[in-house]
């Protein structure tokens, strides 16, 4: 089986891999929204050369806490028992920072989106983690499909 993206950086900065289950859902968070971020700015790159403004403002209004809130909602039916126990703890983690422009509900949610995408991305389940974007994705646009 080829390694992960994962364990192939950790590899090539001799790393030794962690024990998931001792990182805090804030820890989790934070990468997981790093790899968000590169995500959907690799979406956003790929849909064509343009302005670093519109770039900007296409990825943010991606990745706001609200959109995060929206597409957890849509997968949580989606989610297996781990991943689902993994969003809960993200979401009730005791935040030092406070919402941004975001409600105090969505900014939880959106923490536990993103700490299950940083556990996803730790456990190099790459595949599951862009699945479940894709799917978060898929569900945002339905909306806007039924508006048409």
């Amino acid at each position: 089986m080829e390694e992960g993206i994962n364990a192939y950086i950790l590899k090539e900065f001799q790393i030794a891999k962690q024990d998931l289950r001792t990182y805090s859902p804030l820890t989790l968070a934070y990468i997981g929204d790093g790899i968000y971020d590169l995500i959907i700015r690799s979406i956003v790159v790929g849909e064509g050369n343009t302005n670093a403004n519109l770039l900007h403002r296409k990825t943010s209004s991606m990745v706001k806490a609200k959109a995060q809130a929206e597409m957890i909602e849509a997968l949580l039916p989606k989610l297996s028992q781990e991943e689902e126990a993994v969003y809960r703890r993200g979401r009730n983690a005791k935040s030092p920072t406070i919402a941004k422009n975001a409600t105090v509900s969505d900014y939880r949610m959106a923490t536990g989106f993103e700490a299950l995408l940083g556990y996803l991305y730790l456990e190099d389940n790459f595949v599951r983690l862009v699945e479940l974007v894709k799917l978060g994705l898929t569900s945002m646009q339905e909306p806007e499909r039924k508006g048409e």
